[in-house]
């Protein structure tokens, strides 16, 4: 067993998975691949398992139904955490997260406990994006960044690297989300908890074959979800500073007994 499990979640992606198994042995000797496979209808959990023959490496754990992202990546977790792994991945299945690039991701963790490969710091860029999904994709990320206060370019990407230590204490039991806001959900628990987060440059490459999962649903979720996140942030800081103001009356009583009186020129 290696030391890195990359989790690739699949729901009809029989297209797309022998190609990105194939990317993932090339880029490192020092990862075993998990697909997380949702009752794929095209055979997706099928080809699966022949690969898992082929390859050492990799393994398959099947679910009784399509459940969500989220879903597939806590069943993964769960799984790579019990056995011992000291590295978690989350990678999607379309060949949009680019496995040549997981050396890079998996550097970072040496000094960090989350990894982010970010589309939108410095050196990060997307290929095959309409403007219109560019657009919408900055203006959730910013819209996220401002709503919750923290300074992260790229919180909904999903090319991600976790210590084991850092899904320990992210309390992954009580993660609400289910659809594409659980990047967010996860990414917050990390920042709340103190936890060193770090975004790397990454090539996001519009998958080629298949269909993509994002719906509006998924974007009604997220948006919810982090205007509530942000509430709730919003009421903790004003809760803070009642508590901080009742106590300043004593303050200014004991400021005011203890200064001396004024005294005027002519005195």
């Amino acid at each position: 067993m290696h030391r890195t499990l990359v989790i690739i979640p699949t729901f009809n992606e029989v297209e797309n998975l022998e190609p990105i198994v194939d990317r993932v042995l090339a880029a490192t000797s020092d990862a075993d691949i998990l697909v997380v496979d949702d009752a794929s209808p095209d055979g997706t959990g099928e080809l699966g398992d022949r690969l898992a023959e082929q390859h050492p490496e990799v393994s398959v754990l099947h679910r009784a139904e399509k459940n969500g992202l989220g879903g597939a990546y806590l069943s993964g977790f769960s799984w790579g955490l019990e056995r011992g792994y000291g590295a978690l991945v989350e990678m999607d299945a379309d060949g949009s997260h680019q496995p040549e690039q997981l050396p890079l991701l998996l550097e970072q963790l040496t000094d960090h406990d989350v990894v982010l490969g970010s589309r939108w710091v410095p050196g990060g860029r997307v290929e095959n994006w309409s403007r219109r999904r560019v657009l919408l994709s900055r203006a959730g990320n910013r819209y996220a960044r401002l709503a919750l206060g923290i300074d992260v370019r790229d919180a909904t990407g999903g090319y991600r690297a976790f210590s084991a230590a850092a899904l320990r204490r992210v309390d992954l039991e009580h993660v609400a989300s289910q659809g594409y806001c659980f990047q967010i959900d996860l990414l917050w628990r990390a920042l709340e908890r103190q936890l060193r987060v770090v975004e790397v440059p990454i090539t996001f490459v519009e998958r080629v074959r298949g269909e993509s999962k994002m719906s509006g649903s998924i974007v009604v979720e997220s948006l919810g979800l982090v205007t509530w996140w942000g509430v709730r942030r919003r009421l903790a800081e004003i809760g803070a500073l009642l508590r901080h103001r009742r106590k300043l009356p004593s303050v200014r009583a004991l400021s005011h007994r203890t200064l001396p009186p004024l005294r005027t020129r002519s005195e």
